[in-house]
């Protein structure tokens, strides 16, 4: 079993900057493809960003130039580096891991393990 949680949200102005760590335990998570997803109030979970074992990054457009997602095997987290927010990118963001040496997908269902979530708050 993996277990994720999520770290690194709050309340930021437009503008501004945020990173996201997710923080794994229980396996190593360097063979597997990581991701994140956010999900607004009344929206379904959206992807965001995804990332392969061998580093290959993946974005939703609307996050592309402003978001990076990233790794870091010896300390078993990825990272999830947010510039300039905008409102629109409010929601609670959550990481997941897949058992995949391939892509890491951008279904929910491509995913295996999930964590709990962090609120990402951005005011206008």
């Amino acid at each position: 079993q993996v277990q994720l949680v999520e770290s690194g949200g709050g309340l930021v102005q437009a503008g501004g900057s945020l990173r996201l760590s997710c923080a794994a335990s229980g396996r190593t998570v360097s063979t597997y493809a990581m991701g994140w997803f956010r999900q607004a109030p009344g929206k379904e979970r959206e992807f965001v960003a995804g990332i392969s074992f061998s580093g290959m990054s993946y974005y939703v457009d609307s996050v592309k130039g402003r978001f990076t997602i990233s790794r870091d095997n010896a300390k078993n987290t990825v990272y999830l580096q947010m510039n300039s927010l905008k409102p629109e990118d409010t929601a609670v963001y959550c990481c997941a891991a897949r058992e995949t040496l391939g892509r890491p997908g951008n279904r929910v269902r491509d995913y295996d393990y999930w964590g709990q979530g962090t609120q990402v708050t951005v005011s206008s």
